[in-house]
């Protein structure tokens, strides 16, 4: 099952998930052990209009989006001033969403570009839509 922009869902705090063993899927996501739940997301995020592009996966997409304009992490995002979202799925599961992330990984830049175009022509920044 495959969730696009979902935009006006009630969102909980989603911290990070200890490695542990799922206990049951829930309609936020997925409960861990401890109370944690996730929801496996791809996102894609560019430094401007038609400019670097980078495409990852998340079982807490607000937090891993907000690391990126903080530069709170080191690697590519951060090199590359990567920090303005610009699309998101939302996934019934981890195995899902990460095979997605890796679809698009593998499209030429054509194909992103394609993709952004169609479900988002003005290029905005999503971050207030997960908020």
């Amino acid at each position: 099952m495959t969730l696009r922009f979902v935009v006006n869902a009630p969102q909980k705090r989603i911290g990070s998930f200890p490695s542990a063993v799922i206990l049951a899927p829930t309609s936020a996501g997925i409960q861990y052990a401890g109370g944690v739940s996730i929801q496996p997301a791809i996102y894609i995020m560019t430094s401007q209009r038609n400019g670097t592009l980078y495409v990852g996966v998340t079982g807490a997409l607000r937090e891993r989006v907000y690391q990126h304009p903080e530069a709170l992490i080191d690697g590519f995002t951060k090199q590359y001033g990567v920090k303005t979202l610009i699309h998101f799925e939302f996934f019934a599961s981890m195995p899902e969403a990460i095979a997605r992330e890796k679809q698009l990984k593998k499209l030429l830049r054509k194909a992103k570009l394609a993709l952004i175009e169609r479900d988002n022509p003005q290029w905005r920044d999503l971050w207030l839509d997960i908020q």
